[in-house]
């Protein structure tokens, strides 16, 4: 059975899942569901989560990550909470980099006290996608 986290952010027994630069602290918070955890970035997956630190990791990492993600996939990104870890991350940064990238937010859990973590999936055709801090690119 999944843990309060893992539950928030819809992973399901199951799912085709891969893990980039996740801390095993963080992923013990989580409590996932029994998966069908890749080592190897092949193929579709339905749950992928991206632990980035900065900018440069999340840019390097989140369009490779995206090519690998279903279409009715969801792609979990986090990154250190107030700056700890010397990350230049925080929620409004994150958002714009992954709209920028061409996904969109849905939803914040906290991990733990280092890290928080936000949802992203591909947008819906034809919905409007208003936010503050981000702006869909015609093709990203």
């Amino acid at each position: 059975m999944a843990g309060a986290a893992a539950i928030k952010m819809g992973v399901k027994d199951g799912t085709r899942a891969f893990l980039m630069n996740a801390p095993i602290e963080a992923v013990l918070e989580i409590d996932l569901p029994p998966l069908e955890l890749s080592i190897k970035l092949t193929g579709k997956f339905d749950y992928i989560h991206l632990f980035a630190e900065n900018q440069a990791e999340f840019n390097d990492a989140f369009p490779a990550l995206k090519k690998h993600l279903k279409t009715r996939g969801m792609l979990w990104v986090s990154w250190p909470k107030g700056r700890k870890l010397g990350t230049d991350l925080n929620l409004q940064k994150v958002i714009q980099l992954g709209y920028d990238h061409g996904l969109v937010e849905s939803k914040v859990v906290s991990v733990d006290g280092t890290w928080s973590a936000i949802k992203f999936t591909y947008p819906k055709k034809g919905k409007d996608y208003q936010n503050r801090y981000g702006r869909l690119k015609k093709n990203a």
